[in-house]
């Protein structure tokens, strides 16, 4: 299944893995971004629509080249579908084959309609192709296939071995020129840059090969009708000519052999790179789990720093509570419950609490009052302290004009649990449930909520 593209699930075709770690073929990611604004990975869709995130947000800038899963691609074992052919191996050479299997229908590239097997094309060329017509050159009539064949003076097979379109003067060497293929002279139309030419070369063997067939039959043509002196003249020329592309063929050779041997080369290369890619991919993930774990111990430190700055240890703590208004919608609609202060000491080794606030009220107060708890923490110096919690608590809440203040204070009924030593990290909250009517929180008479922050005390008597 990972071989397969979340797009066209086709086996992937210069694969590329995006932010969110599907892999798209590159041709496939261009489509879809062309013709889709803001596009959504389909697969994080398909997965879980509810965590869609930035990263599944497709741009062919921000995915990258999958490198390690494409050379497993190209060394997947590979067999070919095509009927009568038994030809197996890798998915790199697959594509070459394609372009070779001799058992692959193609159609027939006069137009005669017919659709034949590779290897029997020259066959029905030959034999049954109805648009397959050639011109004698010196008495210009016009043979199909079938009367050709009856005409012939000279062998077939021997056109066949001095490849008869690369001699005479009238049919001269091709020659390639800027942007045509070097088989222009026998008929291919193709033009275009070096590299397209060498790559249109490379894969239309069978094509040319087609061209040279045709072009060898009007010569034979042309062969059939002239004179036995003209015949004798030409074979002695041919003759001399087979001997000059016998040592073309191996001067071919030699350079074939040579660029066989750059190419395995280029290969081996190609595999050290590959190796040193995958082992810097490696480190590379080494790093980014090591920056990982210092990012999770900075933002630990940085918490400690934080706690450490805001902790109070004399039983007097200031609490400031910013974006009043919208922490007292999400009291109202239920998103938040309450909200729980940074926690302070009575002295350096003693008790650890805090304070819980509901802005729209809890028990008694919920919805008309805002209700205000102490909470009693587990401490690291539990064990030393005497308990149950004996100590007066009195809560405050800041006139932020300094007129009046709200104050409410309680001692600690030594029979609840909520002032026994605590067993799990915090003890049940006890408190004022209706500390404050909600309407008087918010009069324009009194200045306890300004610039949407309000400031509670609480101060504990450590006598």
């Amino acid at each position: 299944q990972k071989y397969l593209c979340s797009n066209c699930n086709n086996i992937l075709k210069k694969a590329l893995q995006t932010l969110c770690g599907h892999r798209y073929c590159s041709a496939c990611l261009t489509w879809i971004v062309r013709n889709n604004k803001n596009a959504i990975c389909q697969k994080c869709k398909e997965e879980d629509p509810n965590t869609l995130s930035e990263e599944s947000l497709l741009a062919e800038e921000r995915a990258f080249g999958d490198a390690a899963i494409n050379k497993e691609i190209s060394e997947l074992k590979v067999h070919c579908v095509t009927l009568g052919c038994s030809w197996s191996g890798i998915m790199k050479d697959f594509e070459e084959h394609q372009s070779l299997c001799e058992y692959a229908l193609i159609p027939c590239h006069t137009g005669c309609g017919h659709v034949v097997m590779r290897k029997k094309l020259a066959d029905h060329l030959e034999n049954g192709c109805v648009n397959n017509v050639m011109v004698c050159q010196q008495c210009q009539r016009s043979f199909s296939s079938t009367e050709y064949q009856g005409n012939r003076r000279i062998p077939f097979s021997w056109y066949l071995i001095v490849l008869s379109p690369f001699f005479s003067q009238s049919h001269s060497m091709p020659s390639a020129n800027k942007d045509g293929c070097c088989f222009s002279e026998v008929g291919c139309s193709f033009r275009g840059s070096k590299e397209k030419i060498k790559e249109h070369e490379k894969s239309a063997v069978g094509a040319h090969m087609l061209l040279l067939l045709q072009h060898m039959r009007q010569l034979r043509g042309t062969l059939c009708c002239a004179p036995k002196a003209a015949q004798a003249k030409v074979i002695s020329e041919l003759e001399n000519k087979l001997h000059v592309f016998e040592n073309i063929v191996a001067v071919l050779n030699k350079e074939v052999e040579s660029s066989n041997m750059e190419i395995m080369a280029f290969r081996r290369q190609s595999e050290l790179d590959q190796n040193i890619i995958r082992g810097l991919e490696l480190k590379i993930a080494e790093l980014h789990r090591c920056l990982a774990q210092k990012d999770a111990g900075l933002s630990s430190l940085h918490k400690s720093l934080l706690f450490s700055e805001q902790a109070s240890y004399d039983g007097i703590f200031l609490w400031k509570i910013t974006d009043v208004g919208r922490k007292l919608q999400d009291s109202v609609t239920g998103r938040t419950v309450g909200l729980y202060s940074p926690a302070f000491y009575t002295a350096k080794y003693g008790y650890k609490v805090c304070l819980r606030v509901y802005l729209n009220g809890d028990g008694t107060g919920k919805g008309t009052h805002m209700s205000l708890f102490f909470v009693v923490m587990k401490g690291d110096y539990d064990a030393l302290l005497p308990w149950p919690f004996r100590h007066k608590v009195t809560f405050m809440l800041l006139d932020q004009n300094n007129r009046e203040h709200v104050i409410d204070a309680f001692r600690p009924d030594l029979t609840s649990a909520s002032f026994q030593r605590p067993v799990s990290d915090m003890n049940v909250a006890s408190g004022c449930p209706t500390f404050l009517p909600l309407a008087k929180l918010q009069s324009p008479k009194h200045a306890y909520v300004r610039e949407d922050t309000l400031f509670l005390k609480c101060i504990i008597e450590t006598n």
